[in-house]
């Protein structure tokens, strides 16, 4: 009776978790397969595959300049803004780590903007802000400044909309909030005996107490922003003069502008190689500066 009941409760879990499994090789585990063999062909939609081995990957490497642009854009795209918004995480944590008279409402406004993470729409909005004629250029004037070209200056374009990604900084704050408050206060307490500072007491005792947090909100964000399309594509489209064609606008245009699937297919692969080296450095230092509970 009891190895009936068992078969049966086992068949109502496979039929609970059929609904997710269909949709991981349907949406995910087939597109990743073929894409691999894409990229090993020069296909086009509506075409037959003609496989050419590694000639797309000579291709990137050896004749296309808009590849090494945009991948220049991507490291850089991705080192200015994953910095910036775990260094800023932290330091709003730090400040909302506090019992003070309404500080849930503070942090719930500070989450915000990350609940429109990716949003095509606070996209739109920012680019309407930076605009010659826009909000930020309209308060600039007020002021007495001259307007600023951040859209159209190939300088000042890439670090703008890295200000939108650092402005959505809430999630790896919440991490980081909840790190803080599980260090344990003794610690505190004992270097304030010892007579430490507020400087000794974050190197030695708060970011080593919260670095496997601190870990994954920088691993989270490095891949995150190392295949951002959204903001770079809404906001400026690649432009000006390709200063923020990043890998994803180059994929993006190659696979549904060229309809050049096989070759899109190899810069895909280029990225996730990219992504799968920053993390597996990332991992390689971390075991020299995160510091988990059992060691």
């Amino acid at each position: 009776m009891r190895k009936k009941s068992f078969t049966k409760r086992s068949y109502q879990a496979y039929l609970y978790l059929l609904p997710w499994f269909i949709g991981l090789v349907v949406l995910q585990l087939v597109p990743f397969v073929s894409s691999f063999v894409y990229s090993f062909n020069d296909y086009t939609v509506g075409s037959k595959l003609d496989f050419v081995g590694l000639a797309n990957y000579v291709k990137l490497f050896t004749k296309d300049k808009d590849f090494w642009n945009s991948l220049k854009v991507t490291i850089l795209f991705a080192l200015y803004t994953v910095p910036g918004k775990v260094i800023l995480a932290l330091l709003v944590a730090m400040f909302l780590n506090r019992n003070i008279r309404g500080i849930n409402a503070v942090r719930t406004l500070y989450y915000i903007p990350s609940l429109f993470g990716g949003s095509v729409a606070i996209a739109l909005l920012w680019r309407l802000m930076f605009m010659d004629n826009g909000v930020v250029n309209a308060m600039l004037s007020k002021l007495g400044f001259g307007s600023i070209s951040f859209l159209g200056d190939t300088k000042l374009a890439l670090p703008t909309i890295c200000l939108l990604e650092i402005w959505q900084f809430g999630s790896s704050m919440v991490m980081l909030l909840a790190a803080l408050k599980n260090v344990p206060k003794e610690l505190y307490e004992a270097a304030d005996i010892d007579g430490s500072g507020k400087i000794t007491k974050f190197f030695h005792i708060t970011l080593p107490q919260i670095s496997p947090i601190l870990f994954f909100a920088i691993l989270n964000q490095n891949i995150q922003e190392l295949q951002n399309f959204t903001s770079p594509y809404t906001i400026t489209g690649g432009g000006p003069m390709k200063s923020t064609n990043v890998l994803g606008i180059l994929l993006y245009k190659e696979g549904f502008s060229y309809f050049k699937m096989g070759y899109a297919s190899a810069i895909s692969w280029i990225e996730f190689a990219i992504i799968l080296v920053f993390t597996l450095v990332l991992f390689g230092s971390s075991k020299f500066w995160v510091h988990y509970a059992d060691e």
